[in-house]
C-alpha cells in the first residue's frame, strides 16, 4: 500500500491521475507487520545455528563457514532476480536450468581458448542469461502468456538445449586457469570476498526495489495491477524488465558456480530454481506478490542452506533437508496468507475508527 501511495502522488507530479489509495499510518503498520516477519526469520537462523553449534561445536569451524556461505552466495544472487519477478506475482522457474548452460559455455571456453579473458568470460555467462530471460519477459509481459506455463517450459526446453549441446563433454578443474577458480576461493579469514560482493549487490538491490519509482512499480503491480495501471505504470514494461535483470542474475551465477565447483556438465544448477523459490517466500516475500524484500530472500537462503549443513553435521539423512524445505514453504505461504487477512482486518478497522 505504501507503493500504491507513493506511486500516485510521483505519477501526479508528473502529470498522471492521483489515487490515494491508503493513508499513511496504515502504510506504516503494514510495512511494521511484514518487517517482523523477516526478523523472525533471522531470529530462527541464529536459534539454529545455537542449537546445532551446541550439539556439535566443528558446525562453525572456518571451512564449513565458507562452505555455508558459498552455497548461500549462489542461491542468495538467484533470489535477487527471483525476488524481482515474484513481488510483480510471477515466478521464474528457468533459473536453474540458466544457471546450468551458463556454467558449461562460460567455463568450457577456456578449454577452447586458453587465454581468453576472465571479463569475457563473464560477459559471456551473463550474456547468456539476459537473451533467455528477454525471451521470458517477452511472452509474459507483451504475450500475456502465464509466468508459470512459460518458465516452466523454458526450464525443460534450456535444459534440453544444455543436454545436447554438452553431450558426454565435462568442464575439470585441471583445465581452469587460477585466476577463475580464485573469484570464490579468496577469502578473508572464514568470509568469501566473493559473499561479501554479493551482500553488497543485494543490498543495493533491495534498496533500488523500496526507493525508485520502477522499483516501487513492481511492489505496485503485485498488489493490484489493476490499480497499477489506472496510476500509469507502464506494467508491460516492468514485467519484461524484471525477466531480463532475473535471467541476466542467473547467467552471472552460472559464472560463479562454475568457478567454485570447477568441475561443471549437464547437470549443473538442476532443482535450484526450486529451492529458490523456497528460499524467497521463507525469506518473506508474498507468493501473491506486493511485499518482501531482497534481502530477506537472503535471509531464506542462509536459512536453508545452514538447515542443509547442519543436517549433515549431524549425520541425519538427506531426505529430510528435502521434507524440511517443503514444510517451510508450506508454513511460510500460511504466515503470507495469514497476515495478509490480519493486516486487511486490521486496517478495515482503522478506516471505520476514522470515518466515525
Amino acid at each position: 500500500m505504501t507503493v500504491l501511495e507513493n506511486n500516485s502522488r510521483d505519477h501526479s507530479l508528473s502529470g498522471g491521475p492521483a489515487i490515494d489509495f491508503a493513508p499513511s499510518g496504515a502504510s506504516r503498520f503494514t510495512s511494521i507487520v511484514f518487517r517482523a516477519r523477516e526478523f523472525g526469520i533471522f531470529g530462527i537462523l541464529v536459534v539454529f545455528v545455537l542449537i546445532t553449534t551446541a550439539i556439535k561445536p566443528r558446525f562453525l569451524a572456518a571451512q564449513n563457514i565458507k562452505f555455508i556461505l558459498i552455497d548461500t552466495t549462489i542461491f542468495a544472487l538467484l533470489a535477487l532476480g527471483e525476488t524481482m519477478v515474484v513481488i510483480s506475482k510471477n515466478v521464474d522457474l528457468s533459473i536453474g536450468s540458466i544457471l546450468g548452460i551458463s556454467a558449461f559455455v562460460s567455463s568450457n571456453l577456456y578449454q577452447q581458448f586458453h587465454h581468453i579473458s576472465i571479463l569475457l568470460v563473464f560477459t559471456t555467462g551473463i550474456g547468456i542469461g539476459l537473451v533467455f530471460g528477454l525471451i521470458n519477459g517477452v511472452l509474459v509481459a507483451f504475450g500475456r502468456v502465464p509466468s508459470l506455463v512459460v518458465t516452466l517450459a523454458s526450464l525443460y526446453i534450456i535444459r534440453g538445449i544444455d543436454v545436447l549441446y554438452v553431450g558426454g563433454q565435462q568442464v575439470v578443474a585441471s583445465s581452469l586457469p587460477s585466476n577463475f577458480l580464485s573469484v570464490t576461493s579468496s577469502s578473508l579469514g572464514p568470509v568469501p570476498i566473493i559473499s561479501i560482493v554479493v551482500a553488497i549487490v543485494i543490498f543495493v538491490g533491495s534498496y533500488y526495489l523500496k526507493n525508485y519509482r520502477s522499483g516501487r512499480d513492481l511492489y505496485a503491480i503485485g498488489s493490484s495491477d489493476l490499480a497499477a495501471g489506472l496510476v500509469g505504470i507502464p506494467i508491460a514494461k516492468r514485467v519484461f524488465t524484471s525477466f531480463a535483470l532475473s535471467g541476466m542474475i542467473a547467467g552471472l551465477a552460472g559464472v560463479i558456480w562454475a568457478s567454485y565447483y570447477g568441475t561443471v556438465d549437464s547437470t549443473a544448477g538442476t532443482g535450484y530454481e526450486f529451492t529458490v523459490v523456497t528460499a524467497v517466500v521463507v525469506g518473506g516475500v508474498a507468493i501473491f506478490g506486493g511485499s518482501g524484500s531482497a534481502v530477506g530472500a537472503a535471509i531464506g537462503a542462509l536459512l536453508l542452506n545452514t538447515i542443509n549443513s547442519s543436517l549433515y553435521v549431524l549425520g541425519v539423512s538427506a531426505f529430510w533437508d528435502q521434507a524440511i524445505s517443503g514444510l517451510l514453504l508450506i508454513l511460510a505461504i500460511a504466515l503470507d496468507r495469514g497476515l495478509g487477512l490480519y493486516v486487511a482486518k486490521s486496517l478495515r478497522k482503522r478506516s471505520s475508527r476514522v470515518a466515525s
